[in-house]
């Protein structure tokens, strides 16, 4: 499972000129399901992402966590983080969850998101969108579980 984080101060998803999800400070995050992942997996991965001190404090320092700034998450599903460009120039994504598998595991996160963050908008899996963001300082951070637990 990939994770790529970013610090925002506000970011929102569109999907045929329709607004889905819209937040205010917090994190928007692209989530990357491999074929191997289980919710074990996203536990592990859920719980690193919001314990991570990725926000300032009152001395500018990044010391505070998504709970302690009252931030809001955007999840989005992106299965590209899986592409696999060792040969050739056209991508592979053969290392990406299948769409069903991906989708309970997308809708899984959302659900353990929610049960911990006031504030969790979603894009909608596999729909062609339009995410904008405006990341802060920028920062941005990958989270991959393979790197991060050998799983």
């Amino acid at each position: 499972m990939r994770f790529v984080i970013q610090v925002v101060s506000q970011a929102q998803v569109t999907v045929d000129e329709e607004v889905v999800g819209k937040i205010g400070p917090g994190m928007m995050v692209l989530v990357g399901v491999s074929g191997e992942d289980t919710e074990a997996v996203a536990d592990r991965m859920i719980k690193k992402m919001l314990g991570l001190r990725i926000f300032p404090d009152e001395n500018g320092k990044t010391n505070l966590s998504l709970s302690q700034v009252g931030g809001s998450l955007l999840m989005v599903s992106q299965f590209t983080l899986y592409a696999d460009c060792t040969r050739g120039n056209r991508p592979g994504f053969t290392l990406a969850g299948a769409p069903d598998m991906a989708s309970a595991m997308y809708d899984y996160i959302l659900k353990q998101c929610a049960a911990q963050v006031p504030v969790v908008e979603k894009g909608i899996f596999g729909a062609d969108m339009k995410v904008s963001l405006t990341n802060e300082g920028p920062f941005t951070i990958i989270l991959d579980s393979k790197e991060l637990f050998g799983m």
